[in-house]
């Protein structure tokens, strides 16, 4: 794996280079070349920012591990780290054409870089991901595992494993003490004391503990000896909320869970996306939320628009927009239905077959078309893109001190608890999925929850 990468590492970076070059040398000669008649002035000056950002962009690749070996990064996730990464660096470039002599640089030719970098490094790499996808698929560097532990922890790792063929992780089969000869259609090998033998007979490159009750000390001798890397999976790892890590206290290795902070560059990336893609929204949904208005009028009297007092980021209160998909003042008919609540453990409404809902209603609210105008909320920067759904300030006054970090980002019009069951999920999962979304948060996860909202709104699952 090493050798392959030392190989590859440099084409990788020749390949960057050329990229890079294209995508800065285009815009500059169709800024001068063609709207100025071929004339091209300043070269020298623009080739000097041309390598400044060329060699900017390979150390905050390098920083942010693209050039690395890394087979669990999806494209999503990938795309997102080089989006952010030439972000970072577009500022920097900025900021040394302001304060320097080079006031001559054109907009156009920086702007004009920037979403070509953008595009063509993350094409280039998603490109590249699908080419290895094919190739591990097929066999190319597939890595053997044996997994130490056969029991409900190591059923959710292989689950992982089945769920992402892009690692190359091949399951040979478990490693226990207990008499049995097969976990979930893998061969237990044998016990524990077992690994050397087992792992030369099936040529394991890498063990995983998933058992926190092992003692692992001869194992880790003996994956030293065998050159095989060992990985061990944490205590609880299936019930925390926050990004797990190892510090180092002088010679003592410590997990750290902590809660994850946002640099300020990623949230200013968030917000210019959300305000970009609902500017868009409005202008190509016009005619859409023309006609869902005129259905909403004609179906029942009253206001097209609901608005619903809600809170947002840091608890502040806004008013939030949907289409109405209730007969007029439903809210004053809610009390006498609280009973019905179907979400028996959370404190949130939600009802199957609400008889306030009209036709016209229920069909809005089976494919999520009743929240259409939250990207109105969005431009206003009351909500984002991608976030825990607002609750109401009813709801918040009952919420516990672990509820309200839902309040510590902005609320989304979509989700990951909209994406794993809606309205069915208990409040409890809700929640869980909320705070796992804020304490796991990057622009990949956020692409790919608005991937996942697709199939979820056309399936129409879980909506009521």
């Amino acid at each position: 794996m090493i050798k392959t990468f030392r190989r590859i590492y440099p084409l990788y970076l020749f390949i960057d280079f050329l990229l890079i070059a294209l995508s800065f040398y285009i815009p500059y000669l169709l800024r001068y070349g063609y709207f100025e008649g071929g004339v091209l002035p300043n070269f020298l000056e623009y080739n000097f920012i041309f390598i400044l950002w060329a060699v900017f962009i390979f150390i905050t690749f390098s920083l942010k591990h693209l050039y690395s070996t890394d087979r669990t990064l999806t494209i999503v996730e990938e795309t997102a780290r080089v989006v952010l990464s030439i972000f970072y660096t577009a500022i920097i470039i900025a900021a040394v054409i302001f304060f320097s002599k080079y006031k001559f640089f054109s907009r156009l030719v920086f702007l004009g870089s920037f979403f070509m970098l953008c595009l063509t490094l993350s094409v280039f790499r998603a490109v590249k991901r699908l080419i290895l996808r094919r190739l591990i698929i097929k066999g190319f560097r597939n890595i053997n595992v044996l997994v130490v532990g056969a029991e409900e922890r190591s059923e959710i790792i292989l689950k992982e494993i089945k769920k992402n063929p892009l690692w190359g992780l091949k399951v040979a089969g478990f490693l226990d003490d207990r008499n049995i000869l097969e976990f979930k259609g893998y061969p237990v090998l044998g016990g524990v004391d077992d690994l050397a033998k087992v792992a030369k007979q099936f040529f394991i490159e890498e063990v995983i503990v998933s058992s926190p009750d092992i003692d692992i000390h001869n194992l880790i001798e003996e994956s030293r000896d065998l050159r095989m890397g060992l990985k061990v999976a944490p205590p609880d790892f299936e019930r925390t909320l926050y990004p797990l890590s190892i510090n180092q206290l002088g010679m003592i290795p410590l997990i750290s869970y902590k809660q994850r902070k946002n640099h300020p560059a990623e949230i200013a990336l968030k917000r210019i996306t959300d305000i970009l893609v609902s500017l868009a929204s409005i202008v190509i949904l016009s005619p859409f939320l023309f006609i869902i208005s005129l259905l909403v009028k004609i179906n029942s009297p009253g206001p097209v628009l609901y608005t619903q007092r809600r809170c947002g980021l840091k608890g502040k209160v806004f008013n939030l927009y949907k289409f109405r998909s209730m007969v007029d003042k439903a809210d004053s008919l809610k009390s006498e239905l609280f009973h019905k609540n179907e979400v028996r453990d959370g404190i949130i409404f939600k009802m199957r077959d609400d008889p306030r809902i009209t036709k016209v209603g229920k069909f809005l609210r089976k494919f999520s078309l009743d929240e259409l105008p939250q990207i109105f909320n969005i431009l206003k920067g009351d909500m984002s893109l991608v976030g825990p759904r607002p609750p109401t300030p009813e709801e918040v006054e009952k919420y516990t001190h672990t509820h309200m970090e839902r309040l510590s980002v902005r609320p989304g019009l979509t989700g990951l608890s909209q994406v794993k069951g809606r309205s069915e999920l208990t409040f409890r999962n809700w929640v869980r999925w909320d705070l796992w979304y804020i304490n796991n948060w990057s622009f990949g996860l956020d692409l790919k929850i608005i991937w996942w909202t697709l199939p979820a709104v056309f399936k129409g699952k879980g909506a009521y």
